[in-house]
């Protein structure tokens, strides 16, 4: 009787032992199930399209959502090169940075096959319905804007020196000759220009569509259905023309061709320079860059080149697209989601010197007094030629290389429109324009 009690404990202990090894694999393979691998995004961009301020959120995240966020940053004049390599190759960053614009994002991107479908999120019914607008393609939305909406470029200009001067602001080109040619006579250098970059230098140009649309009315749409040139331009040649002159009376210095925007703050404080084009947030950006600058030592005016006074905007800007083709899309869209919520936007203008005003309703603006002051000297208002007008945006580092050759005479300012024109046509040819195929 006990050698039968003694086996059968035995046999049951035995399938305790069993039943508790097969409970312990069990528990080990829930566990495994529910710890998530972390995952990685790669996030490639240009070079100046990221601050400390997403950084910072992005370190947020990442701790919140242990997502981690691989910034590839790519210089400039090398990006749009790259990320369409990318993109022909079906190989792009799971997020990818490019500028908006509703004619670029499908003819440059082919966003409807490389973009993923956002409409649905919530934060794109807090968009400006105009940055919307630059998002959009068949009422289907595929980017994310946190970039400044304020209007883009004045010249910032150094009130000590114009007041030493007894200089006015100039409101046509010809009195900005003239106080340039001032400013040159008294041994300061009266813009600093830095060419070397490659883009800074463009912003002369387009930037003042709304001046060309008010001389010729109807301008943009004849060039977006191809009824019109660059090169018929008139008013754009006149623009172009006085750019060159600027550059052929010194008025930019000795060393335009090798200056660099990173040198902006410190040469708009040292006494040598007297205006430069500048966003409303370089006030900002000098003072942090440079400690103890008055904030009211500045002001600003809009560029005068073929006697423009409206102040120009631009809706679009350096945005942030998931790839179709992202093996991580929900982390994607998590992130976007995370920068997109109201104490993001709200981090982004308090923390980022580079914003003054985002494109999302319900947030606060920081408009300096000279931003003001600027904006209370004109109510007319327009969009940038950039913008506007069909396959001109993707070539403005084209367009850098041209002006840079007519600052030193290789070309002439009817050849860079003719440049100009020639590249719209290929593009418009292998994005199928209609238009173009008449």
């Amino acid at each position: 009787m006990k050698k039968a009690i003694s086996l059968i404990t035995a046999l049951g202990l035995t399938v305790s032992m069993l039943s508790g090894c097969g409970s312990s694999d069990a528990t080990k393979e829930t566990v495994k199930e529910t710890v998530k691998e972390s995952v990685t995004l790669s996030y490639m961009l240009s070079q100046g399209w990221i601050q400390d301020a997403e950084k910072q959120l992005g370190a947020k995240f990442e701790t919140e959502t242990g997502t981690k966020i691989d910034y590839q940053v790519i210089p400039a004049d090398q990006y749009s090169s790259v990320l369409m390599t990318k993109l022909n190759a079906g190989e792009a960053p799971d997020i990818f940075g490019s500028q908006s614009g509703k004619f670029d994002i499908v003819s440059q991107l082919n966003i409807e096959k490389n973009g993923v479908d956002l409409t649905n999120e919530e934060w794109v019914s807090r968009m400006d319905p105009l940055v919307k607008e630059q998002l959009t393609t068949n009422n289907k939305t595929y980017g994310l804007m946190i970039y400044d909406v304020t209007p883009v470029y004045p010249v910032l200009y150094n009130k000590k020196i114009f007041a030493t001067l007894n200089l006015q602001v100039p409101k046509t080109y010809a009195e900005f000759k003239n106080v340039c040619q001032k400013i040159k006579d008294s041994g300061v250098t009266p813009i600093y220009e830095p060419v070397s970059d490659g883009w800074h230098h463009v912003l002369w140009f387009p930037d003042l569509g709304p001046a060309y649309e008010k001389s010729t009315p109807g301008l943009a749409e004849n060039l977006n259905s191809n009824k019109t040139t660059f090169a018929g331009s008139a008013v754009m040649e006149k623009a172009i023309t006085q750019l060159q002159e600027m550059a052929k009376l010194n008025f930019f210095g000795k060393n335009f061709l090798s200056d660099s925007t990173a040198d902006t703050a410190k040469n708009m404080t040292n006494g040598k320079y007297a205006m430069t084009l500048a966003q409303l947030s370089e006030i900002d950006l000098i003072q942090k860059a440079v400690p103890g600058t008055a904030a009211d030592t500045f002001g600003f005016f809009t560029p005068p080149l073929a006697d423009n006074q409206i102040i120009s905007y631009n809706p679009a800007g350096p945005s942030k697209f998931i790839y179709s083709g992202s093996k991580h899309i929900d982390e994607a869209k998590a992130y976007f989601k995370y920068l997109a919520k109201q104490e993001s936007l709200e981090y982004t203008v308090d923390n980022d010197s580079t914003v003054i005003a985002l494109g999302f309703t319900g947030l606060k603006d920081k408009y300096s007094t000279a931003a003001k002051d600027f904006l209370a000297t004109s109510s007319e208002k327009g969009t940038v030629y950039q913008t506007q007008i069909k396959y001109l945006n993707p070539q403005w580092m084209d367009i850098g290389k041209d002006l840079t050759a007519m600052f030193t005479t290789s070309l002439s300012p009817k050849d860079v429109l003719k440049n100009i024109d020639k590249r719209r046509g290929e593009q418009a040819k292998a994005a199928k324009d209609p238009s173009w195929s008449k």
